[in-house]
C-alpha cells in the first residue's frame, strides 16, 4: 500500500552526499524527507530546501543489532574471550550471580544507551530474568526480549518448562517491545524445553553451535563441559539432545527462530525459513574460532543477520563496527550484502520488516548518518565499510535520538 502523508505531519529533510536505503540502489547527493514519524520519499539533489545537510556522510537504515545481552554490560573487559570457554561460562556465571537486581537494571540502561549511540534502532535481548523488558519498552528502540529458560536435569527441565508457559501466557508486548523465548543452548537444555519453547507461539532465539566443546559434548558425551555441568549440578546425559541438527528439527515449528553463533554448524545443514542465523563477528575473531560458514549460508539464500552478543566478549556494541570487521577479513563478501545483514536482514529475522530495516517511503523514519573519509571513492559501501568513524546522528521514528535533539 501507497504511504499517504498527513498532512498536518512535521515534514524535515535531510540530505548527505549518500543515501543508502538497502532495498533499493545507492543515491548519490541525495535527501530523503521525513514526514512526521514516517519516511515521505527519497531523491536525488540536496535542493535549497535541505533542513539538515550532513555533508559527507551516509544516512543508511537504523542497524539492527540482532543478538546480544544487555544485563551483562557490566561485565566488559572482565571476561575476556579465550581458548577455554566453560572456563569463560565461569566467570559470567560467577558475574550474575555476584549482582544485585538494581545493579542488573542499571547495566541494562548503559546498554541501551550505547547500543544508541552507535544507532542501534531495533534489537534483539536474551534477558536471563525478562528484567529488559520493561526498560526496552520505554526506550526509543525497537526489540524483542527473548526470556531465557534453561534446565537439563528432569526437574529443572520441568520447572522450566512451566515458567516458560506462563511467560507466553502473561507477559505483553508494546509498540516497542515484543517478547519471546529463549531455551538457552543444547548443553543446558533438555530435549523437553527445546520442544515446549517450539509450540509457545512466541519467536524464539537459541545459542547453537557455539564452540568445539559444545559440539563433542553432544556426540560423545565427554569433554571440558561434563565437569562443567558436574560442578554446576546439571548433568544428566539423557536429557542432552542428539546433535545440533535436532535443535533445529525441534526449533522448526517455531513462528520465527534465531540460531544464534553457528560457529561450528556445517555449512549444508537445513535452516527453515523463516528461520535465521545470526553471525556475532567480533565475538567469533574473540575465541579464536575457525572461519565462519556464513558464506555458505548466503550463498544457499539462508538469512544471516548480525550481532554483537554481550559485552562479556565484545568491546562495544557497535554493530556498525561487526561488519567494518567483516569487510576487512572477507572482502569478497560485497558490502551492499553486508550492510543488508545489520539492517534488512536483522529487521526481517525479527520480524520487524514491515516498520523499519530499509529506508523505504511509509517505514518507520529510522536512521543513521554516518561521516565518511574518502571523497574520492564511488563506491558508497566501501566509503562506509573501510572509514572508521562512528555514527554521527540516529534517529527513530523521525526524532533525533543521539545526540538528543533538544530542538525537536
Amino acid at each position: 500500500m501507497p504511504y499517504e502523508p498527513i498532512k498536518t505531519a512535521p515534514i524535515r529533510t535531510l540530505s548527505a552526499r549518500w543515501v543508502i536505503p538497502v532495498d533499493s540502489v545507492p543515491l548519490e547527493n541525495a535527501r530523503i524527507t521525513l514526514i512526521g514519524d514516517r519516511i515521505g520519499s527519497i531523491e536525488r539533489g540536496s535542493g535549497a530546501s535541505t533542513d539538515l545537510n550532513f555533508g559527507n556522510a551516509a544516512i543508511i537504515p537504523g542497524l539492527v543489532n540482532a543478538h546480544t545481552h544487555l544485563d551483562l554490560t557490566g561485565l566488559r573487559g572482565q571476561a575476556p574471550p579465550g581458548a577455554d570457554f566453560t572456563g569463560w561460562l565461569r566467570k559470567v556465571i560467577a558475574f550474575r550471580r555476584s549482582r544485585a537486581p538494581v545493579q542488573v537494571r542499571e547495566d541494562i540502561r548503559t546498554g541501551i544507551a550505547e547500543a544508541l549511540r552507535y544507532g542501534t534502532t531495533l534489537l534483539g535481548d536474551i534477558s536471563s530474568d525478562g528484567t529488559s523488558r520493561d526498560l526496552l519498552a520505554d526506550a526509543p528502540l525497537r526489540s524483542i526480549v527473548y526470556h531465557e529458560f534453561l534446565g537439563l536435569p528432569v526437574e529443572r527441565a520441568r520447572l522450566a518448562c512451566e515458567r516458560l508457559e506462563q511467560w507466553a501466557r502473561t507477559a505483553d508486548s508494546t509498540a516497542n517491545c515484543r517478547i519471546g523465548v529463549s531455551p538457552h543452548a543444547p548443553y543446558s537444555v533438555r530435549v523437553a524445553l527445546f520442544e515446549t519453547a517450539g509450540k509457545c507461539g512466541l519467536p524464539v532465539a537459541t545459542h547453537v553451535a557455539e564452540s568445539a566443546e559444545e559440539m563433542e559434548l553432544l556426540a560423545s558425551h565427554r569433554g571440558p563441559f561434563v565437569q562443567f555441568l558436574h560442578d554446576v549440578g546439571a548433568w544428566d546425559p539423557d536429557g542432552l539432545v542428539k546433535d545440533a541438527d535436532a535443535v533445529i528439527r525441534l526449533l522448526s515449528s517455531a513462528s520465527a527462530t534465531l540460531f544464534v553463533h553457528c560457529n561450528f554448524l556445517p555449512a549444508t545443514t537445513v535452516i527453515p525459513p523463516p528461520a535465521s542465523i545470526v553471525y556475532c563477528p567480533r565475538t567469533h575473531a574473540a575465541f579464536g574460532h575457525p572461519p565462519h560458514p556464513f558464506r555458505a549460508f548466503l550463498s544457499r539464500g539462508v538469512r544471516v543477520a548480525v550481532g554483537t552478543d554481550s559485552l562479556a566478549s565484545n568491546p562495544d556494541l557497535d554493530v556498525l563496527a561487526e561488519i567494518r570487521c567483516v569487510h576487512d577479513k572477507y572482502p569478497d563478501v560485497p558490502g551492499h550484502v553486508l550492510l543488508r545483514m545489520a539492517t534488512l536482514a536483522g529487521a526481517e529475522a525479527l520480524g520487524r520488516e514491515d516498520e523499519t530495516g530499509s529506508l523505504t517511503a511509509g517505514k518507520s523514519a529510522d536512521l543513521v548518518v554516518v561521516p565518511l573519509d574518502a571523497q574520492d571513492v564511488s563506491d558508497p559501501y566501501r566509503c562506509l565499510l573501510e572509514s572508521r568513524r562512528p555514527v554521527s546522528a540516529v534517529f527513530y521514528r523521525g526524532q533525533q535520538v543521539w545526540p538528543v535533539d533538544t530542538a525537536a
